[in-house]
């Protein structure tokens, strides 16, 4: 990868000041996942797909050797690529994978559709027809697929982030052309994932992604602002009026967002 040329660079997974992974969105060839085991001086190329419709959406990791990818529907499937020792990716299988709904995919916008909880556990969520999640218990053997509230039914619209803590699952979304739309941006969990209601006070439109704070707080983002809900994700209230994509929380104090044009910031906390 020489500086990310050509390429649509959508996640990223570090693990200390040498080792990462990057991932490139794009139909076949486009998408493909990078590692580098020099602070980013070189990068090598472990695994892509030359089918159409292979298209990556997010990269989650539960250590530097174990790591997934998604991909949207090949075949009639969502796809998941998986390496257990850091270097070589190969495909899960997916004869316990749902079919995909006709136009059903996933998004690109945060690298926060696909989670692992638990080391264990893996979530995703889609648009399009339908906003849907899909959870495994066991790292991809088994599947189920949950229907949810969130808006959806053109190919701009549905579920983009799901975050977990304990019991409960969030996800965000909504219309990405329509971003100061709020209903049905954000939507509750409280068995896991098996059932759903919308939030009672939604965020203030589109939002691209979300993340837990602590075991009550959360902090969502959209190209026209961002949210904290302090009751797990059913009230939301605005947090600024920035224009961001992605969120990532290391700890309570350490929160960080991007956006367009390199825009990088720091989300500092109330005093307590």
């Amino acid at each position: 990868m020489n500086a990310g040329i050509g390429l649509d660079l959508r996640g990223i997974q570090a693990f200390d000041e040498k080792v990462a992974y990057a991932m490139s969105s794009g139909e076949g060839k486009q998408s493909g996942i990078y590692k580098t085991t020099n602070g980013g001086q070189g990068w090598k190329l472990l695994f892509s797909d030359k089918r159409p419709a292979f298209f990556l959406d997010a990269l989650a990791c539960i250590s530097e050797k174990e790591c997934f990818t998604l991909s949207d529907p090949v075949d009639g499937k969502f796809l998941l690529v998986h390496t257990s020792d850091g270097e070589r990716w190969s495909e899960l299988p997916g004869d316990n994978m749902p079919p995909a709904l006709p136009a059903e995919g996933a998004f690109a916008a945060s690298n926060s559709c696909l989670i692992i909880y638990d080391q264990r556990e893996i979530y995703f969520v889609t648009g399009g027809p339908a906003a849907r999640v899909f959870h495994s218990p066991d790292l991809g053997r088994t599947w189920t697929v949950t229907a949810t509230p969130i808006l959806s039914g053109n190919k701009s619209s549905g579920a983009f982030s799901i975050a977990r803590m304990g019991s409960v699952v969030v996800i965000v979304g909504g219309d990405y052309n329509e971003v100061d739309r709020v209903e049905r941006t954000a939507a509750i969990s409280l068995d896991r994932g098996a059932t759903w209601n919308l939030a009672v006070l939604p965020p203030g439109g589109f939002r691209s992604a979300v993340a837990f704070l602590d075991g009550k707080t959360l902090v969502a983002v959209g190209p026209n602002g961002e949210d904290i809900s302090r009751d797990q994700g059913a009230h939301w209230t605005s947090a600024g009026d920035l224009n961001l994509n992605a969120v990532t929380v290391l700890d309570r104090d350490h929160v960080w967002a991007v956006g367009p044009e390199g825009t990088i910031v720091r989300w500092i906390p109330p005093a307590r």
